[in-house]
C-alpha cells in the first residue's frame, strides 16, 4: 500500500505551510516511499480528500495509506511524540 499525503501548493496559512513542511520532514526522515497530491491543482482533489476524510471542511495535510485514512497534522505529530510513527505509518 501507498502513504500519500493530501497538501496544496497554495495558501495563506502560515500553519497550514508549517504543518505540510513538519510532516514532510517526518517522512523524509523515516524513509518510507510517499506520494503528494497538491489539492490546489484541481477542485476536486480537495473533494475527494474531504470524502476520504470524512470531514466536509478538512484542509490538509491528510495522510492516507491506501484507502484507510490515518489522520492529519495533530495524529501523525502525537505518533511521532509517543515513539509510534512506524506503527502509525503501517510499517511492521
Amino acid at each position: 500500500m501507498s502513504l500519500k499525503m493530501y497538501m496544496t501548493t497554495v495558501t495563506s496559512s502560515r500553519e497550514t505551510k508549517a504543518q505540510q513542511q513538519d510532516i514532510v520532514r517526518v517522512l523524509d526522515t523515516s524513509g518510507q516511499p510517499y506520494e503528494t497530491v497538491d489539492i490546489a491543482a484541481d477542485n476536486s482533489l480537495r473533494a475527494e480528500m474531504r470524502e476520504k476524510c470524512g470531514n466536509p471542511n478538512a484542509l490538509p495535510p491528510q495522510l492516507f495509506l491506501g484507502d484507510k485514512y490515518l489522520g492529519g497534522y495533530d495524529e501523525i505529530m502525537a505518533a511521532v511524540e509517543d515513539g509510534e510513527l512506524k506503527k502509525f505509518l503501517g510499517e511492521n
